[in-house]
Order: C-alpha cells, then sequence, then structure tokens
C-alpha cells in the first residue's frame, strides 16, 4: 500500500513539473509574481497572441498554479501560492550553478589544449 501510494504521489509531482516545463509558463508566473493581471496585460507583456496566453493560463489553472478571478469583463489571474515563486527561484539557482560549473570545465578543457 505504502509503495503504491508512494507511486501515486510521484505520478502527481511528474505532472506538476510537466506544468513549469515550458517557457511561455515560466514567464507567466514570473509576471504573476508582482500581482494579478489579466489576460489582456500578459499579451503585452509576453508579446505573444491571446491565444497563446490563454491556452497556457488555462493549463496553470487546471494544475493549481493560477487561479482566475473575474471582474466585469475583465478575468485577473494570481498565482495560487507563493511558494510556487520560491521553487522557481530555487531552479533558476540550480540552473546558474550549473551553468557556472560548466564555463569553468570549458575554461579548464580549452586551456589545456
Amino acid at each position: 500500500m505504502a509503495n503504491r501510494c508512494s507511486q501515486e504521489l510521484y505520478e502527481f509531482k511528474a505532472e506538476l513539473c510537466k506544468t513549469f516545463a515550458d517557457a511561455k509558463r515560466l514567464q507567466i508566473i514570473d509576471i504573476l509574481r508582482g500581482g494579478e493581471r489579466t489576460v489582456n496585460e500578459l499579451v503585452q507583456f509576453l508579446r505573444a497572441p491571446q491565444a497563446v496566453v490563454s491556452r497556457h493560463l488555462a493549463i496553470l489553472r487546471d494544475r493549481g498554479v493560477v487561479k482566475a478571478r473575474r471582474e466585469g469583463v475583465n478575468v485577473y489571474y494570481s498565482l495560487t501560492d507563493s511558494k510556487i515563486g520560491d521553487a522557481c527561484d530555487i531552479v533558476h539557482q540550480i540552473l546558474l550553478e550549473q551553468i557556472e560549473r560548466n564555463r569553468k570545465l570549458a575554461d579548464r578543457l580549452v586551456s589545456g589544449l
């Protein structure tokens, strides 16, 4: 039973991670860290067609990453939890550290030629 529950949890984690596996969605998350935005505002920030932004927002909403609030004709989107931005910061820091390690390796390899 424990292994089955663990497997299900890993599958849920994998699905959530897939949500973050798109550059536009990561940009949307970064923008929403500054507060809620309308679809039109996100379209302007991203310089992407409204249909594309809406599709990404739907994925983020379906996975529980963003929430929507309607006010008149506008729909405002925001992050469901500030820890989502924190998680993105951690991944960003890991990426920068990997780039630095690879740069050092490349420098050593080039200087050895």
